[in-house]
């Protein structure tokens, strides 16, 4: 009878383990069923930054992360202006997402200032060493990781001189404030005067500044440079409507210059860099990887692009061989 008994405490004391075993077990499948949420801060509403955007969305909805059902997406632009961008990231840490997108340099950096354990993925920035983001562009090192918009910067100016070959003096126009732009035209200076050609630049606080700059510039230039620079993305528009009437080429970074009135660009697809910093998301959110270990990707392809409408205007001929490049509204 009391081997009986003895058998039966065993026997509960052994269910009682199996069910705290259990119940231990069960935790991170329940933990692993919360739909993640995201928080996506974008520096200001342009075609570039918005490709990006939808490039990162499209890659997570591709392997079954949909806004609304497997993930909660909470998009937050901060209209070019570094407080709001704070008031962002503020939210989002204090919200402790699980992951954050930031779209362009400063979004970057206000969201790493505030941070250092949410992981972070950015795109559309050029070097993320030069912006303070990382330890070094193979390890991080730190809670942030993403893809670079790092452009063919020579291969563009030798675009440039392939449309104005007798070109003598390059225009730069740039927002001083911003690293990655001021980076690009480091090397486009360097390689204009390896080819012997002169250089002036006049440089932007803002975007109310861009007409008076691009007025006083096409005076002297034969033909003008522009980087990936955010206040010159969201002004082409007034760009063009002044070097069309000076006869002036403007050479872009990429497609939305051009598709907004540049002359031409060898350049990067926006879109194409935010499905790739979604695919590093997918690999952050499923556990398996550490931002500070993920180097820092680059785009894959560059491609031609001409605004035939802009060439007719300046009365530039295209280059047989870029005719399949050519585009018309």
């Amino acid at each position: 009878m009391k081997i009986k008994r003895i058998f039966a405490l065993i026997l509960v004391l052994g269910l009682t383990a199996c069910a705290k075993q259990t119940a231990t077990e069960a935790t991170p499948a329940v933990s692993s069923t919360k739909v993640p949420e995201i928080g996506i801060i974008q520096l200001v509403e342009h075609p570039a930054l918005s490709l990006a955007r939808d490039g990162f969305v499209k890659a997570l909805a591709d392997n079954g992360y949909t806004d609304g059902a497997t993930v909660k997406l909470n998009i937050q632009v901060g209209s070019g202006d570094t407080s709001n961008l704070s008031t962002i990231a503020d939210q989002f840490v204090g919200n402790k997402v699980d992951l954050i997108f930031a779209i362009a340099t400063p979004a970057a950096q206000s969201v790493a200032g505030k941070t250092q354990t949410i992981p972070i993925l950015g795109t559309a920035i050029t070097d993320y060493e030069t912006a303070g983001l990382v330890d070094s562009i193979q390890t991080p090192g730190r809670n942030v990781s993403g893809t670079s918009d790092m452009n063919p910067v020579t291969d563009q100016i030798d675009l440039l001189l392939q449309f104005v070959p007798d070109c003598e003096t390059i225009g730069f126009l740039y927002n001083s404030s911003e690293d990655n732009s001021k980076f690009q035209i480091d090397i486009a200076k360097e390689y204009a005067e390896s080819k012997g050609l002169k250089w002036k630049e006049i440089t932007v606080a803002n975007s109310n500044d861009v007409q008076q700059a691009v007025t006083s510039i096409v005076t002297d230039v034969d033909a003008i440079y522009l980087p990936t620079d955010n206040v010159f993305a969201s002004t082409m528009p007034t760009v063009y409507s002044v070097t069309v009437a000076s006869k002036t080429p403007v050479i872009g970074s990429e497609a939305a210059h051009v598709e907004n009135g540049a002359l031409a660009t060898l350049g990067i697809n926006y879109y194409d860099i935010g499905y790739q910093t979604g695919l590093m998301a997918i690999e952050v959110l499923r556990g398996g990887k550490d931002v500070s270990d993920m180097p820092i990707q680059y785009p894959k392809d560059f491609s031609y692009l001409i605004n035939g409408d802009t060439a007719d205007a300046l009365g530039i001929a295209v280059p047989p061989e870029l005719e399949q490049y050519v585009i018309r509204n």
